[in-house]
Parts: structure tokens; sequence; C-alpha cells
């Protein structure tokens, strides 16, 4: 039993890059739920100790109809890219239908059947 209450309450011996790992997972978790309260729609208020403090406020009506704005000329925009897309994708392959079929990209010309010889007629 004396033995077991020794070693109660001691850390072991980490090394520096093991706590270095600790304190980056810890600041990563804190960082995490600040940024998840952040992102809400609900109004909040984050205080870090007295020196930074910031307020988070759902957006108002205005902005919500100008961000439904944007997202419909978004939406437009990309609309004429697909068409356009399609139209440059229609003109390739009338491109390729118009390149001869025994040339290839190379320059190559058609290859030549081979003329088989029988060296056993002349004998």
């Amino acid at each position: 039993m004396s033995e077991a209450g020794q070693g109660a309450g001691q850390l072991q011996n980490y090394s520096v890059d093991q706590a270095a790992g600790a304190v980056v997972l810890v600041l990563g978790a804190v960082a995490s739920l600040l940024l998840v309260i952040w992102q809400s729609k609900c109004h909040c208020k984050m205080n870090l100790c007295y020196i930074f403090q910031c307020e988070r406020r759902p957006p108002s009506e205005e902005e919500m109809k100008g961000l439904k704005d944007q997202f419909t000329k978004n939406e437009k925009k990309e609309d004429e890219i697909l068409e356009k897309e399609d139209e440059i994708l229609e003109k390739v392959v009338v491109d390729e239908q118009l390149i001869p079929q025994g040339q290839g990209s190379t320059g190559e010309s058609p290859k030549k059947e081979k003329e088989v010889i029988d060296l056993d007629q002349g004998a």
C-alpha cells in the first residue's frame, strides 16, 4: 500500500514536445468551442480577461436581404459560366469531327499495310 501511495499524484517526466502537444490540443479545443459560439445565430458576448471584449448579434433584416441579393447574383453568374462551358464543349466536339480519321494529333501519316514476303517460294 505504501508503494501505491507514493506514486499517486505525481506526474511523469514529459518531454518538451509532449508538453507542447498537450498545450496545442487544449488551445485547439477552446478555440473550436469559441468558433462554434461565435458562428451561432444567437446574441453572445465574449470577454477575455477584460482585455478583449466582443459582441455578436444575429444579422438584421436588411443584412439578410443583402445576403439574399448577393446569393442570387452569384447564382446568375454561375449559370452564365455553365452556359459558356457548354458552348465551348459543343465547339470542341464539332472541331474533333472535322479532323481526318487517319491522322492523329501528332501529324503522323496513316499506317501502311506491311507486305508479307514468303521466302520459301524462291527456293
